[in-house]
């Protein structure tokens, strides 16, 4: 063979990686947009102080960088996706890649050291823990079963709010009605229904407690201690949150340990079918050979209880606050529920779980409160656990995700009038549209793997609960004024401000005892 012709068949088979890399892969390099204005040391992080709500500020960042960006938080990389199109790729095709959490200051102390599931990392130990609350409490079997406790649970709720009103009401003997915040009634009425299905307990043995210091680990979780993205300053504790993480953690664990030595006591002495959600822990555990050996199973036992209770409790209030909200500052809403439940139920006896099934108005207008006002508008932070590619960029192994669900959940090219109330939608055009991470363009619970496994509890308890409330009392406004839907800074979907309302009976006395 001619030399020359040697020496350029040599030169092409050492250019061939290159030409492949320019020509045919091009997109491995190519990294996402990342956004302006990050600072040294502490990136983007600036950014998110400001007094809006999160996800507001990432919301106004896509609008200007595009539905896949990138920012840095300290040292870590953090994907920013806001497009229902790269949420599904994230889930479907680099579901097991994105399947891990960060680790968190916050979580490491509170979370038992990643022993809570809900913040685990992904591997044996997430998928073992998971598969046992999935038997235990989540499955369609049990949930039946506990149908009765979350029954009983509003129930009391009820007649506690009867009670009230029969002792603080004001007005003519007409229209007697008592004022009431139901942002501050919510809580403790899905605090007494988990509290009954996971320990046995009512609120007032041992809940109230566990409220108050559920209510303040939300509350740090919505901080930033500048200590988790920037470490060396972590030892001045800036602000004192460490402190106030720690001092939460042993409230929390003390309210933990109390309730599973009462348990250890009476397990001998107690029926399988008075069981609850820690006895079936203990008994799983205590059984179970092949559980990974990360955690003893008290701890288990316990981190367990804690993430089913924390995920239930603050989800749950929160839903039935903007539904509530919606419903009264949409009257002809008001009306269509009622008419519905009082054609199926009547007004002779309580609402049941069996009846919600008839209601379907009712569970368009809980998809509808879902979509404008999720829970968590950003989903819990995914972490990849290896190198992949979202919408053609190259995302790198350690790097976080946030979806900032509340933008998908409003965008116009999927959803006709966005901003707009209108649970008809689910009636109508979008009446296959299911919020179980089946449709991308609603997924207040998530997707992929790492979705909520709590879906059919949080829907049954907030169906439930505000069909209850609306058919068993008459829910006013307390001045021609809208409800104030002002979200508050942070990561979750707070209301900033109260909703006080007017309620008075408008079932028979004896159906509140």
């Amino acid at each position: 063979m001619d030399s020359s012709l040697i020496s350029i068949a040599a030169a092409a088979f050492l250019l061939l990686p290159l030409l492949y890399k320019l020509f045919c892969n091009k997109d491995v390099s190519r990294k996402p947009p990342e956004a302006g204005g990050a600072w040294p040391i502490i990136g983007h992080l600036h950014l998110l102080a400001a007094p809006e709500a999160t996800f507001k500020i990432l919301r106004d960042m896509a609008k200007k960088y595009g539905p896949i960006f990138q920012i840095r938080l300290g040292p870590n990389p953090v994907l920013v996706v806001s497009d229902s199109r790269v949420a599904k790729e994230c889930f479907t095709t680099n579901d097991k890649a994105l399947a891990s959490r960060p680790k968190s200051l916050s979580i490491e102390i509170m979370g038992y050291n990643y022993a809570n599931f809900g913040f685990a990392p992904y591997g044996p130990y997430w998928r073992h823990v998971r598969k046992v609350v999935m038997l235990e409490l989540l499955s369609k079997r049990r949930l039946e079963m506990l149908g009765r406790v979350r029954e009983s649970g509003v129930k009391a709720f009820m007649g506690n709010i009867y009670g009230s009103w029969k002792r603080d009401k004001i007005g003519s003997s007409e229209d007697d009605v008592v004022m009431l915040d139901m942002k501050e009634w919510f809580p403790k009425l899905v605090m007494d229904i988990m509290i009954r299905m996971l320990f046995g307990l009512g609120y007032h043995d041992g809940g109230s407690q566990a409220s108050e210091t559920i209510s303040r680990f939300f509350e740090l979780m919505d901080v930033t201690p500048v200590g988790e993205f920037v470490p060396w300053l972590r030892w001045l504790d800036i602000g004192g949150h460490e402190k106030a993480i720690r001092e939460t953690a042993k409230d929390m664990d003390g309210v933990m340990e109390a309730w599973l030595q009462e348990h250890k006591r009476k397990r001998s002495s107690k029926p399988k079918e008075e069981e609850d959600f820690m006895d079936a822990l203990l008994s799983h555990f205590d059984a179970d050979n092949d559980i990974p050996k990360d955690f003893d199973p008290d701890t288990i036992v316990k981190a367990t209880c804690m993430a089913v209770l924390g995920a239930a409790t603050d989800t749950t209030a929160l839903t039935l606050t903007w539904a509530l909200s919606l419903i009264l500052n949409n009257p002809s809403t008001l009306e269509n529920i009622r008419g519905e439940i009082d054609i199926h139920v009547g007004k002779e006896r309580q609402v049941e779980e069996s009846d919600i099934n008839n209601l379907t108005y009712l569970q368009a207008l809980v998809k509808e409160t879902l979509r404008l006002y999720p829970p968590g508008p950003l989903l819990l932070p995914h972490e990849s656990i290896e190198d992949c590619t979202i919408d053609g960029y190259h995302v790198t192994k350690g790097t976080r995700l946030l979806v900032n669900v509340s933008m998908i959940h409003r965008d116009p090219e999927f959803w006709s009038d966005p901003d707009t109330f209108r649970p008809e939608r689910f009636l109508a055009e979008h009446k296959e549209v299911d919020v179980r991470g089946n449709h991308f363009n609603l997924i207040p619970f998530g997707g992929g793997r790492r979705i909520c496994p709590g879906i059919s509890l949080g829907l049954q308890s907030v169906q439930l609960a505000l069909a209850s409330l609306v058919h068993g009392f008459d829910v006013k406004k307390i001045s021609e004024k809208p409800i104030d839907m002002t979200e508050a800074p942070g990561l979750s979907n707070v209301k900033a401000t109260p909703l006080n309302v007017f309620l008075s009976p408008r079932l028979p006395s004896h159906l509140y005892g």
